[in-house]
């Protein structure tokens, strides 16, 4: 066997032993990073988040002043 056609073999190798892999694992296909859930917040937190930014906006203003 050449080295022009040992890559591309490896390769084939490597994913015929990954997918073997993944049979004995119970999968079909890899896990990759599993997406977070989003979290929502409510209107009224969100409210009391904007108000305490602001509260935080108005004292750096102050200061600089």
């Amino acid at each position: 066997m050449d080295t022009a056609n040992l890559i591309p073999e490896l390769n084939k190798e490597i994913a015929r032993l990954r997918e073997a892999r993944n049979l004995l694992a119970g999968t079909s296909s890899p896990k990759g990073a599993k997406a977070s859930k989003k979290r929502t917040l409510s209107a009224e937190a969100r409210a009391r988040i904007a108000a305490a930014q602001k509260k935080r906006w108005a004292k750096a203003r102050k200061n600089a002043a």
